[in-house]
């Protein structure tokens, strides 16, 4: 019986998670043991970050047959605002490492990143094997974040979906001079009673947010071409306003942009695990 029992777990198949607590979102995937994500899940982050962890990782768990609870999988890495509080983590990655990690496995070509979290900026620099070389970050204030543009879009009545392309038809960019995103806010309300073109004035909030990645991008050795991360790597207006500063091509990544911190946490997991069995 108890060597049926060992033959039946050496052959059972192993899964690998990283769960990516940020303070907007919460984001979780599951890779197998070659490295293939086969569960992934985003959902909004509650006020408890343990509350966040918990409901995400059941609803990946959900998504994969040969598992019942989070305490089946091999290995599992936090990540993110609240990476303390993942409910089973065998271990705790900053997201930084783990953003780079996730770009890494998804496209090995990128070398840099611009990562727009909810409320911070960060310029990460990926070194040949995946590690971070460099990296910068912008945490003084919540200005071009995923709250700033919550508080546009609410400025605008407008989805952010719908926010995030208005600038696209604009033939000009109103310039926004406001740093904070509570000013701004009453700047761009200002200027929308003033009759002022909408699109124009998406297009000045998308240059005033490129300008600020500016410097978090050549920190981070971007030269010739830099990738996205994060919830507003899902921003058109701002990938076109990036690319009209920063004068060079961003890559669209092939896997939602929003896991990659979640995938690089799964995907240390996996490192992790392999070399422990």
């Amino acid at each position: 019986m108890v060597r049926e029992q060992i033959k039946e777990d050496m052959y059972k198949l192993k899964y690998y998670g990283g769960c990516d607590v940020g303070s907007t979102f919460t984001k979780a995937v599951i890779l197998d043991e070659q490295g293939k994500k086969v569960a992934d899940t985003t959902i909004r982050s509650k006020i408890d970050s343990r509350a966040s962890a918990t409901l995400a990782m059941e609803e990946v768990i959900a998504q994969v047959p040969e598992l019942k609870r989070t305490e089946e999988l091999s290995y599992l890495v936090g990540t993110g605002y609240g990476r303390n509080k993942v409910p089973f983590a065998d271990e705790n990655i900053s997201e930084i490492s783990c953003h780079a990690m996730g770009v890494h496995v998804t496209d090995p070509s990128v070398k840099a990143i611009i990562d727009i979290g909810g409320q911070d900026i960060k310029g990460i620099e990926i070194d040949t094997d995946g590690t971070v070389k460099t990296f910068a970050m912008n945490d003084k204030c919540a200005a071009g974040t995923g709250r700033f543009y919550e508080a546009m879009a609410r400025s605008f009545e407008m989805t952010l979906e719908e926010f995030s392309n208005l600038s696209l038809s604009a033939k000009n960019a109103i310039p926004i001079t406001a740093q904070c995103t509570v000013f701004a806010e009453s700047e761009v309300i200002t200027m929308v009673g003033e009759g002022k073109p909408m699109d124009e004035i998406a297009a000045g909030i998308q240059m005033s947010v490129a300008k600020r990645c500016f410097v978090m991008a050549k920190k981070a050795g971007a030269s010739d071409s830099i990738t996205l991360t994060g919830g507003c790597a899902k921003n058109a207006g701002l990938k076109k306003a990036i690319e009209q500063v920063l004068k060079i091509k961003v890559i669209g990544l092939p896997v939602d942009p929003q896991l990659m911190g979640a995938l690089g946490a799964a995907e240390f997991a996996r490192k992790k695990g392999l070399a422990k069995a």
